[in-house]
């Protein structure tokens, strides 16, 4: 049969489930985005820059059953979807990147966009093809689907020549698509060495990853088997209930809540899985390991690049950890007592709130209130989307989150920009459900003028825009040894003028006072399908326990001349001006 390249690569992606891309049409794809058209299961979603589109895509990897596709021009296109490609390669999210590509037939050389993709996508994407030929889209759309989505999952990119998407060719048949990555067994006797080490263990922790992601069941059932409090990642943070009486937190070092260091002091066994401990869920790798660590992973890469583990165990997290809470059960160990511990837990996280809410605030909003009275009003299945700031770990100190791949941020690869376009991909899956975007100013001000798209679509997102003038986050790493903030002061932006250009609606919160009539009165506006911006005037003069902690982590770490070097111009500086 004949077919044009486009129509095969449309039937292919129908077949992978996929139900949106994201992109900008070209000169390139144009034969592609004809027949996305035509296709009754995928929606073509028009953004206002490629970089918002790969946000798009890697917020609907993360929270729903389908992968994120992109489909974009060659060269441009690519690079400006660079910062999204790049964040979910890091931060383990599948992604399928589709696009056009120059003509493979003319013989002229120095076309439009002639650039090889391939080359310069090397080093964040899992793999990258080339399609030249008809009898070769349906295939190599599959193989990318299947590497991206298999082991540690990832982006892989697929340039369909334009020649192939033009005109027709001689496809043999066309076949459905068949899974075919399984994970890998699990060891038996590493999982028989953990339940050893687990049962000699008198003070164990758990800390779980994103790649735990699926397997929220399983780490409840042995965290309250054997009493260990359970600590997160950043970007795990959603992968244990905030409302179990275990959890504690993101991270149990120098830069965790109180209730992590509490409940983690003097662990002797640490079970982590589904982390590679990166820097940011470590603080700056200031948490204490201790020497009995089972490491469970999907990527064996990951196994003693920070930490040695005692125990390493290649295996899905879900299967790793179903397996080794079967041997426990099964060896005939007795189930732990918890009450003392979850008793610490508690009274911590009461005290640590407490301290952020009891002061209220007449000329800023004050963090604590406002994440108190945005949970208050969030259902347990409500998505919370933030972006890359001091925001960000406001969010993770303050926010409960009560269901797993219900709040996402961008975290090893951590790209400013992410919340605006990824609450937009997270609402246009799950339009039934309350998504709130939690954004600095700064990263504001890169995609904010993506919400005219939810405004096309009719997507009712709360973008609360932390308005306070600076990059806070990085103005605090200078404040604080330098007293000097450089080049981390903003532009005052008008975000009311913002919402009338892109039909959002517009909602101030000056003070504490404001914040609950606030949120309700957005909340309300939502429920219309219209987009709105909350203008948040936070008060940002508190630190949090994360830029407390790395600060004093990483001067801890320079060598004692530096260091006296450090302190004393910090003192000179903050004394004399």
């Amino acid at each position: 049969m004949k077919k044009t390249g486009a129509w095969l690569a449309v039937y292919a992606l129908e077949q992978l489930g996929i139900r949106y891309t994201f992109g900008i049409p070209g000169v390139h794809n144009t034969e592609l985005y004809d027949e996305l058209n035509k296709s009754e299961q995928i929606t073509p979603i028009l953004v206002t820059h490629e970089g918002c589109a790969s946000f798009m895509a890697d917020a609907v990897s993360r929270t729903s059953d389908t992968v994120g596709c992109l489909a974009i021009v060659p060269a441009a296109g690519v690079t400006h979807a660079m910062s999204g490609i790049g964040e979910a390669y890091l931060d383990g999210v599948p992604m399928l990147v589709i696009s056009g590509g120059i003509r493979r037939d003319s013989g002229r050389h120095f076309q439009l966009h002639d650039i090889d993709q391939r080359r310069l996508l090397d080093g964040i994407t899992k793999a990258a093809f080339l399609v030249d030929r008809h009898e070769d889209v349906i295939e190599t759309i599959y193989r990318a689907y299947d590497i991206a989505t298999a082991g540690e999952p990832g982006p892989a990119f697929v340039e369909l020549s334009s020649n192939v998407q033009l005109f027709s060719g001689e496809v043999a048949d066309l076949p459905k698509y068949k899974k075919t990555w399984k994970p890998p067994a699990v060891d038996d006797e590493k999982i028989k060495a953990a339940v050893e080490l687990i049962k000699s263990s008198i003070r164990p922790g758990l800390y779980l990853g994103w790649g735990a992601r699926e397997a929220t069941p399983a780490a409840i059932e042995l965290a309250e088997f054997i009493a260990a409090p359970v600590a997160t990642t950043l970007q795990g943070l959603s992968v244990f209930p905030a409302n179990h009486p275990l959890h504690t937190g993101m991270g149990f070092g120098a830069s965790a809540v109180p209730a992590a260091r509490k409940a983690f002091d003097r662990c002797d066994l640490l079970i982590a899985v589904g982390v590679r401990f990166a820097e940011l869920a470590t603080g700056s790798y200031g948490m204490t390991v201790p020497e009995n660590l089972i490491h469970i992973d999907i990527n064996p890469n990951v196994f003693n690049k920070n930490y040695p583990a005692r125990v390493a165990i290649e295996s899905d997290a879900s299967c790793g950890l179903r397996a080794l809470v079967e041997a426990l059960k099964g060896s005939g160990a007795k189930s732990r007592e918890a009450s003392d511990l979850e008793q610490t837990i508690k009274s911590e996280k009461e005290n640590f709130f407490a301290s952020w809410t009891k002061k209220p605030s007449e000329k800023l909003v004050s963090p604590g209130i406002f994440f108190r009275q945005l949970r208050a009003r969030l259902a347990n299945d409500a998505y919370l989307v933030v972006d890359d700031g001091n925001h960000t770990f406001l969010a993770v100190e303050q926010f409960p989150v009560h269901r797993s791949k219900h709040f996402i941020s961008p975290t090893d690869f951590n790209c400013m920009g992410y919340s605006v376009p990824a609450a937009i991909g997270v609402k246009l899956t799950h339009p039934d459900k309350q998504v709130v975007a939690i954004v600095g100013d700064g990263a504001f001000m890169m995609t904010g003028l993506e919400i005219i798209t939810a405004t096309t679509h009719g997507l009712g997102v709360i973008f609360c825009v932390f308005h306070d003038g600076e990059l806070a986050q990085i103005s605090q790493f200078q404040q604080i040894p330098l007293n000097r903030k450089t080049c981390t002061v903003l532009g005052d932006i008008n975000l009311k003028g913002l919402a009338e250009a892109t039909g959002a609606a517009f909602v101030a919160m000056e003070n504490d006072s404001e914040v609950g009539d606030a949120l309700d009165e957005a909340m309300k506006i939502s429920l219309s399908g219209r987009p709105v911006i909350i203008d948040v005037k936070v008060d940002y003069s508190r630190k949090t326990e994360f830029t407390n902690g790395v600060v004093k982590t990483n001067l801890a770490r320079f060598p004692l001349g530096e260091k006296i070097r450090f302190i004393g111009r910090a003192i000179k500086r903050h004394v004399l001006g």
